[in-house]
């Protein structure tokens, strides 16, 4: 088939992004952590064309920093950084409940719901078990499908990089964290309830004391 090769380094490149972009979620792959392609490369049993697009990408996105002549870094966040990715998904959050407010959701946005409840709720009873590595997975699908009810991809895009950071950040200091259970906020389901009765003022007031409870636990880490 024309272009198979093309395809299937593709999705070689995609596979191994999303591979490595779990283990820094996972916090196996820590902040600092320097490799090279052909380190990967042998690691994955792959050829370096695709490995070196994939951490291109996750360059990209914010996660690796390129060092000169030695390959790639997983990138440190500090305190700092943390905070201007919470402004951004404020500003960008509040946006998709100030169009829905105005325009409504797109069609079949029932469905969607649905399927973010079950987010919601899987989301809800990890935080509540501490269970760090499930929570991440099932919040960032639940923000990924509650910012598509505004049907504009580049929007749900944004957001997705900007909450894959914030992890990226959280997950050292989480994963030390004596008290993790009351560290994570379990308010998925709350907030679906509120964007499901159209109550976009309650939605808000949520997602400001969620985005508060993050502000001061990354404020306790300067200490």
């Amino acid at each position: 088939m024309p272009g198979s090769g093309a395809v299937t380094r593709n999705t070689l490149r995609q596979q191994i992004a999303d591979a490595l972009r779990d283990e820094v979620l996972a916090g196996r792959l820590p902040p600092g952590t320097e490799f090279t392609v052909k380190q990967i490369a042998e690691q994955y049993g792959v050829s370096a064309t695709p490995v070196r697009e994939a951490l291109v990408d996750l360059s990209a996105q914010g996660l690796l920093d390129l060092v000169q002549h030695r390959g790639f870094r997983v990138r440190a966040f500090s305190v700092d950084d943390f905070r201007g990715m919470v402004e951004a998904r404020s500003l960008v959050v509040d946006g998709i409940f100030r169009r829905v407010a105005e325009r409504g959701t797109v069609p079949g946005a029932g469905e969607m719901l649905v399927s973010v409840r079950r987010r919601a709720e899987e989301a809800r009873r990890a935080a509540r078990s501490g269970s760090l590595e499930v929570l991440i997975g099932y919040d960032l699908r639940f923000w990924r499908e509650l910012s598509g009810l505004v049907g504009n991809s580049y929007i749900s895009d944004f957001l997705h990089r900007v909450r894959v950071q914030c992890w990226a950040f959280a997950v050292p200091h989480l994963q030390r964290e004596p008290q993790l259970r009351a560290a994570l906020w379990d308010g998925h389901r709350e907030l679906v309830d509120a964007v499901t009765l159209a109550d976009i003022d309650l939605a808000r007031r949520l997602v400001a004391e969620y985005n508060q409870h993050g502000l001061d636990w990354a404020a306790r880490l300067r200490g």
